[in-house]
């Protein structure tokens, strides 16, 4: 796909799993593939590089052969301390972030982003019922007031975003691609339906 911005898509990896009974969620497997992948599948050929956000399993993941970026702030403070860290670790300017418990994104994900950005330094997908806005296109620019938003205590993604000058990206026409794994539950059930 032709598009006039490079981007960096990132699969996010590095949560704590809680709900998943403290599982590396990344690597519980849908249908014989790990979530993770799932995800960096549908993306690699929406973006022009690929890396992984983890703090668990770096070998593992390493061996995916993309970059593989931990968390430079301690304690897990949840997907904006991810999107930090690799933004500090790596050259892209903007980045596609998604978690990995989201296995089943569409493959006009980031055209839509891309094409109802305006001038926004970040956008967030809207399913049209609710926001997922760890699946957002981010600038780089926006580093310097993340830093910030963390070193205050604060975690909340939608609020940051909301505060930088972005806006959601309705895909209410896709709803069901945007669903989220969140315990083994979940897992099963989507194994089941496909």
């Amino acid at each position: 796909m032709n598009l006039s911005l490079e981007i960096t898509g990132v699969v996010l990896a590095g949560g704590r799993a809680t709900r998943m009974g403290g599982k590396d969620k990344g690597l519980q497997r849908l249908n014989g593939k790990p979530l993770w992948q799932c995800v960096a599948d549908t993306l690699a050929g929406q973006v022009t590089t690929m890396a992984i956000s983890a703090n668990r399993h770096i070998d593992t993941y390493q061996r995916s052969g993309y970059a593989v970026y931990q968390d430079n702030l301690e304690d897990y403070p949840g997907p904006l301390a991810g999107m930090l860290s690799v933004m500090q670790q790596s050259n892209g300017e903007w980045f596609l972030f998604c978690p990995c418990d989201t296995p089943l994104i569409p493959s006009c994900l980031v055209e839509r982003l891309v094409k109802l950005r305006g001038t926004a330094p970040v956008v967030w997908v809207h399913d049209g019922e609710r926001d997922h806005p760890a699946i957002a296109l981010m600038h780089r620019s926006l580093v310097p007031a993340l830093q910030e938003y963390l070193a205050a205590g604060e975690r909340r993604v939608m609020v940051f975003m909301r505060q930088s000058g972005g806006h959601s990206v309705d895909f209410s026409d896709l709803t069901s691609t945007f669903v989220n794994v969140n315990t083994c539950e979940d897992l099963q059930m989507m194994q089941e339906k496909r």
